[in-house]
């Protein structure tokens, strides 16, 4: 066994050792991207054009407002041949001249801008814009040439410049920050163009202008678009949180508040940072390098914990905001290259690619032991594009092999007879019928650098530099002169220690001085490679107890890991599990394995105590969702999270009352089979396989009133789980105009048991529990009358003739007193509101039993049902009196 284990890692082992790949290897691969792009682009062609995008899976186009809305995701589309215009600088990079020259015809012959529709100003500023003055560059180089495109005189650019003024319009605000959609006829006006009405927009969204903008302007001399987009960066800058140097993920575009104060390199800020050095480059400006020199700063301070890159708080910097990572930050790799920074880039990479081994292609997000978080993965070319800057910095064949395994994957598990479609799930292969237009624009882009020798290329890519979509940009913009029409926000103040930055380059690294060990970058990625393999939680390699710092981070801590348990123990720490399923740590120095164990021991309990009283600050409302339907009558409640969308209960003076019914399929990741069910009731759903987001609309056009979503991990509560907000999906999310709340699973549990056991459940869903005689509109309380009394019967029936047949003013949504918020000091609920302590031991005698004259059996049904509610109050107590808490805590 141990030979054969040998001769299977063999292969392996010769690649890290930097065994070069032969020329006629290299050369072979090479031509393959080249025939995996023409499968792709001319099956767009045939099949899909003038349409934006290919759907791959039906070998047709996919035209906005003819196909089904897929919400924010649409926002790229325009009616524009998005993908032909997106490819264009591909074509030239891959020498495809003459299919080039033809594109260009097509493209002034066919696409128009002046179209009525709504937009992404992100998406349309990085794909069209970019793609047009990327092929504008390619034109002009080709023209110079003389060979090809000798007829051409700037047409992609005077479209360029047609697009850019059809943009500014958004940037129509006093913070300067653009609104996140513009209407590519009319600009931004209102209602009537379905624009202007956002507040908000994502760091990414509005400090990703600068190069297209810039190079807008120097291209044709008119310095208004430079401008603007200065004015962006320059109030993102100003935003920053001052002690951290981090930006939040979500800004108010108005007010410049942060909307969400998460901080990371991901989705929402990914680019921001990657423009603020590429602006340097491009133009030649030190302030951008300076900013990019503090940001960098931070991030290595508190998101990068090798090879990891976690997202925290950009008030509490040391404070994760979650335990998971998201499939876009696998370009930050190839920025540190850029950077100069190459040691952690090797690390994270590595960490990516072997995510990348055990899935496949990354999920769209992954946990921090590498598992699946969102199964999702749309073909996104960032992977392949750190590999080609590793492989350039580094020469290490290594990265070659990379390459190879990617362009493996998408030839054995997206290839489909039309093209390449996205990844649904990686874990069971199921495809989606999409093929976004940056999969041409990029990762073909970027897999032909990697195998293709400088004598393959028709110019030297050192002279130009990739945007963020990958489009090619002249270095010689920087000669241009740069001359502002628009005033700056105003004068941001820099003190001398901010601009210290003696301690970064001002020069772009020599790569060929950085490694003269060849094994330097294996070393880097043994320890990685293993730790993946293992799908070890922690980030750092395991040390031993008592050999100085703590063996065991308090974040990372798992009360169900047996590992982590007998660090506990080596460390003199012993774990109590109380009745109400939380844990009680206790630390006995005594009985620690050594002196120094004990002193790690100690150093994690207060770590333990300090995370803790962290988040007890940084807990969240909660929700409350209330049974209200026979026998519970409103005294149930269970703690809920809210969604950073939907209606906002808070703002609801009545919340949403329905029926609960469980949707089909429960994942609620594809379209709701049993909508006649789910119609004006309120869903139920479980976690996890795609974005809360995308469940919301499938239950929302089932014509759901209401979503529930409970966790797929087995045996959580709101007991020992903080509870969460439930995110977007890193895109505009006002479509979704229901409300949606997260529960755990022993929430989750009680109301499934609840559905098995009564033919129809009712809930109330709102900001806190409500007074039963509101529910009940002044209706004698059931449960609360005297017992044996003819009216219990009465109420009880009265009830029940609600539930059998609930009417649309029962289930409808009241946003009424919407900002009203408590005085200070003002109570926001009494003890009955939320269920106080008194109010739920007594729930016991108020359960209504039937009178001793009544038959037999009726005496056996009323018992039964009044045992049943008996024991789920039981179980419920705790719940209720931590709503109450975390309402007190709320105050």
């Amino acid at each position: 066994m141990p030979s054969t284990l040998f001769v299977l890692m063999l292969p392996a082992a010769l690649w890290s050792l930097g065994l070069a790949m032969s020329r006629d290897e290299k050369l072979k691969l090479r031509d393959q991207v080249v025939e995996m792009f023409d499968h792709a682009y001319q099956n767009y062609m045939d099949h899909a054009y003038p349409a934006d995008e290919l759907m791959p899976l039906t070998c047709r186009g996919r035209v906005r407002g003819l196909e089904p809305s897929r919400g924010d995701v649409d926002d790229a589309l325009g009616k524009f041949s998005l993908t032909l215009i997106d490819t264009l600088d591909t074509l030239v990079l891959l020498n495809k001249t003459v299919e080039f020259e033809a594109a260009v015809r097509r493209v002034l012959k066919d696409v128009r801008l002046d179209n009525d529709i709504v937009v992404s100003v992100f998406e349309t500023n990085i794909r069209v814009l970019g793609g047009l003055l990327g092929a504008h560059s390619m034109a002009v180089m080709l023209k110079e040439e003389g060979q090809h495109m000798r007829w051409y005189q700037d047409e992609l650019l005077h479209m360029a410049k047609d697009l850019g003024l059809r943009l500014l319009p958004a940037f129509n605000t006093s913070s300067g920050l653009p609104y996140p959609r513009v209407n590519l006829k009319y600009g931004v006006r209102g209602p009537e163009t379905r624009t202007g009405t956002e507040t908000d927009t994502c760091t990414a969204c509005a400090g990703t202008i600068i190069l297209e903008f810039a190079a807008l302007s120097r291209f044709t001399g008119d310095p208004v678009f430079e401008a603007h987009a200065r004015r962006a960066l320059d109030f993102l800058w100003e935003k920053r949180q001052r002690n951290s140097n981090l930006v939040g993920t979500t800004i108010n575009i108005h007010s410049g508040e942060w909307v969400r104060r998460d901080s990371g390199v991901g989705a929402g800020i990914d680019s921001y940072y990657e423009y603020l050095l590429k602006a340097y480059v491009l133009l030649g400006d030190d302030q951008f390098l300076q900013r990019f020199n503090i940001h960098y700063a931070s991030i290595m301070k508190y998101i990068s914990q090798p090879p990891l890159l976690l997202d925290v708080h950009i008030h509490k910097p040391l404070l994760p905001a979650r335990t998971w990572m998201d499939s876009l930050l696998a370009f930050f790799p190839g920025l540190q290259v850029l950077k100069g920074d190459i040691r952690p880039a090797i690390e994270t990479h590595e960490m990516l690619y072997q995510v990348t081994k055990k899935h496949n292609f990354l999920p769209e997000a992954f946990t921090t032991d590498f598992r699946v978080h969102w199964a999702q993965h749309p073909l996104r070319p960032e992977f392949a594009e750190s590999t080609y800057f590793l492989y350039k910095a580094t020469g290490d064949p290594y990265y070659l092999e990379a390459g190879r395994t990617i362009m493996d994957n998408l030839n054995r598990f997206a290839r489909v007879p039309c093209g390449f479609a996205a990844m649904k799930d990686v874990r069971t292969g199921s495809h989606e019928d999409r093929m976004d237009s940056f999969f041409l624009a990029e990762m073909f882009k970027y897999l032909f650098l990697l195998f293709a020798d400088p004598e393959d290329l028709r110019f030297d890519v050192e002279d130009y530099i990739f945007t963020t979509e990958a489009h090619l940009l002249p270095l010689s913009l920087s000669t241009t002169p740069h001359v502002s029409s628009v005033p700056p926000n105003r004068t941001i103040p820099q003190s001398k220690q901010e601009l210290d930055d003696s301690n970064f380059d001002w020069t772009c690294p020599n790569t060929r001085l950085m490694f003269p060990d060849p094994a330097f970058p294996r070393n880097l990625r043994e320890p990685i490679r293993s730790a993946v393999d293992k799908s070890c939680p922690r980030p750092a390699a395991y040390r031993e107890p008592g050999m100085g710092a703590p063996p065991l981070r308090a974040q990372d801590f798992m009360a169900n890991n047996p590992e982590h348990l007998e660090l506990l123990r080596r460390m003199g720490v012993s774990l109590i599990h109380l009745k109400d399923g939380r844990v009680q740590l206790v630390q006995h120095a005594t009985q620690a394995v050594s002196p120094i164990a004990a002193e790690d021991g100690v150093r994690f309990m207060q770590e333990m105590m300090e995370l803790s009283s962290q988040q007890q600050k940084e807990q969240l409302p909660p929700r409350a969702i209330q049974i209200i339907s026979h026998p519970f009558f409103g005294r149930v409640v269970l703690t809920a999270g809210p969604a950073q969308f939907g209606t906002d209960l808070s703002k609801s003076s009545a919340g949403v009352r329905g029926f609960v019914t469980v949707a089909q399929p429960y994942s609620g990741c594809e379209e709701i089979t049993n909508s006649e069910m789910v119609r004006g009731h309120i869903a139920l759903l479980q976690r996890g396989q795609c974005m809360f987001a995308e469940k919301a609309r499938h239950i929302q056009k089932a014509g759901a009133i209401g979503g529930i979503v409970v966790d797929d991990s087995v045996g959580s509560s709101s007991d020992t789980a903080p509870l969460f907000q439930m995110a977007g999906d890193g895109r505009n999310t006002d479509d979704i105009t229901l409300p949606l709340l997260f529960v755990f699973y022993k929430e989750g549990n009680i109301l499934l048991e609840a559905l098995k056991e009564y033919s129809e459940v009712e809930v109330l869903l709102s900001d806190k529990a409500r007074d039963r005689a509101a529910i009940f509109k002044g209706k004698p309380l059931p449960g609360s009358l005297f017992e044996g009394s003819a009216d219990v019967q009465q109420a009880e029936e009265d009830f029940q003739t609600e539930a059998t047949a609930p009417t649309g003013s029962e289930s409808e949504v009241t946003a009424e007193d919407q900002g009203a918020a408590p005085a200070e000091g003002e109570d926001v609920g009494s003890a009955e509101d939320v269920g106080s302590t008194e109010d739920v031991r007594s729930a016991e005698a108020d359960v209504p039993k039937a009178d001793s004259g009544e038959d037999e059996e009726r005496r056996d049904d009323a018992d039964g049902a009044g045992q049943s509610v008996d024991q789920l109050l039981a179980d419920w107590r705790d719940d209720l009196e931590a709503f109450r808490q975390m309402e007190k805590d709320e105050l």
